[in-house]
């Protein structure tokens, strides 16, 4: 337990010196790992290089880098503005109806794209020029970009959710379908938000051209591609077509195939979309290699024994144990960015949960959302930052004064999945279980 404590202090210490996660994790876990050995540097020098070897030859998360040049794809395709358009033909006329149909663009963009800060960042280049042509407020319009944004890592295909199924051993077919009913409850309860700042400030968003049916029919058109890949890639995931490692490669495909008949995709695009994608996909692996190599220096030392050891000795009830995880999460996410977080924590806490008899899938939907309302509440509101890098003329006080209530409604969605765990589970079981 010293040893751990230790550890952990230290980790957090070179984090604060701004050294990337990845390399802090497996030095402390490298260096963790030998310390329980005695100081035996070549066991834990063995157990390293095998858990990178094992991680690089892992045919599973082949779905990484296929679903991110998906996204990439997509992205270039330039389907974004039609997205936002077709949202808009059917939500634009409702008082704070851009700032609802830019809620439902992000929840459909962040499905393809997998990533909460590439929607934010493209979707404040498409929406945010219409909204301010209406005269809505900038408090309003940035917060539901930036509140939209955080859909992408929970809405399947979510990278997050992969990199939890990979580091607690969970099916990443049932965690994409136990994550697709709190996405929609998602854009939901943000749209009921928009309603709520209408309510209070009719002006903040005030409402747009109403379109005739012709033109809505048109708008929907233009993105049946994008509806019709994703309804292929998910629908064949949930039906038990094919793996989410196939579904990735054929997503992939069917992205390159749309941005090429679209004519966005030229030989320097494909270099540039080829090099993104390594570049993205070997961060990510090196931040779950550094992840494992923690986890393994984690467990040896039974830190997650001694967690469930301590729970059992002072009695204390599951769900209350639970809240106090939350309660953490929440507290963590005010000062760390969201993978940072997941990966510092799960390793630790996911024995613990399912010593206590927790579903591991319901679980790992809790800690994505919690992760969700960490990417928009002050001070380390990652969304937020990204948005007021692309908008530069408003202010980031502006935005988190704006993104309240979003927030506050994520608030009420955790507290539904915590007090009614079907809603993640309901889907899971009713297409897998057998």
């Amino acid at each position: 337990m010293t040893i751990t404590l230790i550890g952990f202090a230290a980790l957090m210490f070179l984090i604060l010196l701004r050294m990337p996660i990845a390399f802090a994790m497996g030095t402390i876990g490298f260096i963790g790992y030998a310390a329980l050995g005695d100081w035996n540097f070549n066991g834990a020098l063995s157990v390293s290089a095998r858990r990178m070897i094992d991680t690089a030859q892992d045919y599973g998360l082949s779905v990484i880098p296929m679903f991110i040049l998906m996204g990439n794809f997509i992205t270039r395709a330039g389907l974004s503005q039609e997205l936002y358009k077709a949202c808009y033909a059917f939500l634009g006329h409702k008082r704070g109806g851009l700032a609802m149909a830019t809620v439902a663009a992000c929840g459909g963009f962040s499905a393809i794209s997998g990533s909460s800060l590439a929607t934010s960042a493209t979707m404040a280049k498409v929406a945010m020029p219409s909204m301010r042509k209406y005269g809505y407020s900038d408090a309003l319009a940035s917060a539901s970009i930036a509140a939209g944004g955080t859909l992408g890592i929970l809405i399947p295909p979510s990278v997050i959710l992969i990199i939890y199924g990979v580091l607690t051993e969970q099916s990443i077919r049932d965690l994409f379908a136990a994550g697709f009913l709190p996405g929609l409850l998602g854009i939901v309860f943000y749209m009921l938000a928009t309603r709520y700042v209408v309510w209070r400030n009719p002006k903040a968003g005030p409402a747009g051209e109403k379109l005739s049916s012709k033109e809505k029919w048109h708008a929907l058109r233009s993105v049946s591609s994008i509806l019709g890949l994703f309804a292929l890639v998910m629908g064949g995931i949930y039906g038990g077509i094919f793996t989410p490692t196939e579904a990735a490669g054929i997503g992939a495909a069917g992205a390159f195939f749309i941005a090429l008949f679209r004519g966005t995709l030229t030989l320097a695009v494909l270099k540039e979309i080829l090099i993104e994608t390594a570049r993205t996909s070997t961060m990510l692996f090196g931040v779950i290699i550094g992840a494992l190599i923690y986890s393994n220096f984690v467990n040896r030392a039974g830190l997650p024994q001694e967690l469930v050891g301590l729970i059992q000795s002072v009695g204390a009830e599951p769900f209350l144990v639970m809240l106090a995880i939350i309660a953490i999460y929440i507290i963590l996410g005010t000062v760390f960015e969201s993978l940072s977080m997941l990966l510092l924590t799960v390793p630790v806490f996911f024995p613990l949960v399912q010593s206590m008899g927790f579903d591991l899938v319901w679980f790992g939907i809790i800690v994505v959302v919690v992760t969700e309302i960490s990417l928009i509440t002050p001070p380390v509101g990652l969304n937020i930052f990204v948005l007021s890098s692309v908008i530069k003329d408003i202010k980031t006080s502006t935005i988190f004064r704006g993104v309240t209530p979003f927030w506050c409604a994520d608030i009420v969605r955790l507290v539904l999945l915590l007090l009614v765990p079907a809603i993640s589970l309901w889907l899971p079981g009713l297409l897998y279980s057998h």
